[in-house]
């Protein structure tokens, strides 16, 4: 389709985009009104804009069909009570005075294998402040220990945004998720010396912030909650160490239902599927909408603007997916949209430079988690959330954060860019 918007337009729809999220309009109602308002600025009419936004959202399709698959996964770990089993295993055995690695470690486990970052918050987070309250911790350093955990979780996990890099960069879903592994181990050792440096900073866990006890609640065993990650993650490594290809979109519910039958909860599988699908459809229709953003981004002279810019600093051109990841993130709000965009947006163009693929998607990714806790997004307000913070101290926390992720980002870059490059 050979249509080009002009940098300007599509600038302009980016910042309609963040301005109409702040106000609180749907984000996927919101990036689609942001490409529209991008592509009429930019010279196209009313036809080629949608046009341009049709074929954006039909680009994520596969993305989407594996998202709406990973859910019969998500929804056995979080509806059988796994994800709960495995947070509390983590944050009792290492005790109070490991309190903060147990909440950072606990964190990035339940994400890492396929909790939705939202979920494993608030499944961490009511442990995390028993532990706290008899510690004498501050919320302060509690919650940055969650939200650090939970950005190196996401990096080695299977879920959504980790299912767009890979299908972005056609690379296997396991290779973009192994890579993901070293930066996401450094992310946890910055979360938990920074965390451990703020334990006073910040208001103290309250008696009004602690859960309610939840009496008799039968919860399976570790290995048996461990059971459906495990199995899918073995199904997808067939294809690097065999050769056999299983996509995702088979191995992630096969993973799903062999959990619920080793936890002998398998009668209530239909149950746990509709409660994961009801969770993915959220994210399904937020990457449809990041489509139409993308199909924008991906016909624009920006395209080429930044191309040029590189050449004439003499930057190396492995930069331009970090920076992708990095300035997605800020204009979403979220890690899988930002991946999505800065995916399906830039892979053709980095791969054409002569970046390998799997380099691309991990530096693409890691990117795409520093700025995804920016106030327009669900991540700092579910976070809040979590620990019943204010708002003025949970703008605070941010910086530490965004350390976090570009820490991230660094090590990623590092070894993908400046060593593989």
């Amino acid at each position: 389709m050979e249509i080009e918007i002009s940098s300007f337009g599509t600038l302009f729809g980016l910042t309609m985009t963040v301005l109409l999220i702040l106000k609180k309009v749907n984000p996927a109602y919101a990036m689609m009104i942001g490409a529209l308002t991008g592509g009429l600025v930019g010279g196209l009419s009313m036809v080629e804009s949608v046009q341009v936004m049709v074929l954006g959202a039909e680009g994520m399709t596969g993305v989407v069909l594996r998202v709406l698959a990973a859910g019969v996964l998500a929804g056995v770990l979080i509806e059988s009570g796994a994800a709960k089993r495995i947070a509390e295993d983590i944050l009792h055995k290492l005790g109070e005075t490991k309190a903060l690695l147990a909440i950072t470690g606990a964190t990035m486990i339940l994400t890492g294998v396929g909790v939705f970052i939202g979920v494993a918050i608030l499944t961490v987070a009511p442990i995390a402040l028993s532990i706290a309250k008899r510690a004498n911790i501050s919320k302060f350093a509690i919650l940055l220990a969650i939200s650090g955990g939970g950005k190196a979780g996401n990096i080695i996990s299977p879920n959504p945004n980790t299912i767009a890099a890979a299908e972005a960069f056609k690379v296997p879903l396991t290779s973009v998720m192994l890579a993901g592994v070293l930066p996401a181990l450094g992310g946890v050792l910055m979360t938990y010396f920074l965390s451990k440096r703020l334990v006073k900073r910040g208001s103290l866990v309250l008696d009004r912030d602690l859960p309610e006890q939840v009496a008799n609640e039968k919860l399976p065993s570790l290995a048996a909650a461990l059971s459906g990650p495990a199995v899918a993650i073995m199904l997808l490594l067939l294809q690097p160490l065999f050769g056999v290809n299983i996509d995702p979109m088979i191995a992630l519910p096969i993973g799903g239902i062999a959990g619920a039958i080793i936890m002998k909860k398998g009668r209530q599988l239909n149950t746990f599927a509709t409660s994961g699908i009801t969770k993915m459809t959220s994210v399904a229709i937020l990457l449809l909408g990041t489509g139409t953003l993308a199909g924008i981004i991906a016909h624009s002279a920006l395209i080429s603007v930044i191309l040029q810019t590189v050449d004439a600093l003499g930057i190396q051109p492995y930069w331009i997916a970090p920076i992708a990841g990095v300035s997605m993130s800020a204009a979403t709000g979220s890690t899988a949209a930002a991946t999505a965009v800065a995916g399906n947006v830039f892979a053709p163009t980095i791969i054409e430079l002569g970046v390998n693929a799997l380099a691309g998607a991990a530096m693409v990714h890691a990117g795409a988690t520093v700025l995804d806790h920016l106030p327009h997004g669900t991540f700092f307000h579910i976070t809040r959330g979590s620990v019943n913070m204010e708002l003025k101290e949970r703008f605070k926390l941010l910086p530490y954060e965004t350390v976090i992720g570009l820490g991230i980002v660094a090590l990623s870059t590092l070894i993908f860019g400046m060593l593989l490059y």
